[in-house]
């Protein structure tokens, strides 16, 4: 029986790219690891952590939202990649601001949309993703890096400025993308990018520096949550 911490891979395995990356990196993790289908009619409180993969929109989008909200109150360390980002965005908008929030590629162009299509299209490219000084990102990974995308859309620069103001941390940017880090405050580990650190996995790259920390953060084990 494996008694290593278990985090949920939360979407849908769809067999593209990313998520065979993904795939190739579970076996070199020191956590456990298993596809959670956002329509499944998951329990989230059941992982000791929660990775909401690329591939958006899910299958079940108001069961990732509601996921989020107790993985965000209730302390349990969060990644989001791409489409995780995007999405712990729409919920912390929605929750923490409270404010209408919408997403452009599920929801259509509204004026209400907080994450937007890029300028640029990020589908298979590579930008340098640039560390913010001071911030947790830049304690992880110091030195600017290649990171690769599989993205059209993201937060708006508007609403990146909102985030900030209520205390979201950007801990990295790259150009076409904006806001490529975001750290969210009053929670152990809640980190959301819109490069995806497991790509490499494939060519037997080490394990970027962002999926350690979060691994590290899993086996340190959950906050307990106020309400608890």
């Amino acid at each position: 029986m494996d008694e290593r911490p278990l985090v949920a891979l939360l979407g849908e395995d769809r067999g593209h790219r990313s998520h065979l990356e993904l795939n190739a990196l579970r076996p070199r993790l020191d956590v456990a690891t298993e596809w959670v289908p956002s329509d499944s009619g998951f329990s989230i409180e059941e992982y000791d952590g929660v990775w909401l993969v690329p591939g958006s929109p899910y299958a079940d989008d108001a069961a990732v939202l509601r996921a989020l909200t107790t993985v965000r109150e209730r302390g349990i360390p969060f990644l989001g990649s791409c489409g995780g980002l995007q999405y712990a965005v729409l919920e912390f908008v929605q929750s923490v601001l409270g404010a209408a929030a919408t997403h452009a590629e599920s929801d259509g162009e509204r004026d209400d949309n907080v994450v937007v299509p890029l300028a640029c299209s990020l589908y298979g490219e590579e930008r340098l993703v640039t560390p913010v000084a001071g911030t947790r990102f830049a304690g992880w990974v110091p030195e600017p890096f290649a990171g690769m995308h599989f993205c059209n859309y993201a937060p708006s620069a508007e609403v990146v400025a909102r985030l900030e103001a209520a205390g979201v941390v950007v801990g990295a940017t790259a150009d076409d993308a904006g806001a490529e880090v975001l750290e969210f405050p009053d929670h152990p580990f809640y980190v959301g990018s819109m490069f995806q650190p497991h790509v490499g996995a494939l060519a037997g790259t080490p394990v970027h520096p962002l999926v350690r920390a979060f691994t590290d953060a899993v086996r340190a084990g959950r906050t307990p949550s106020p309400v608890d």
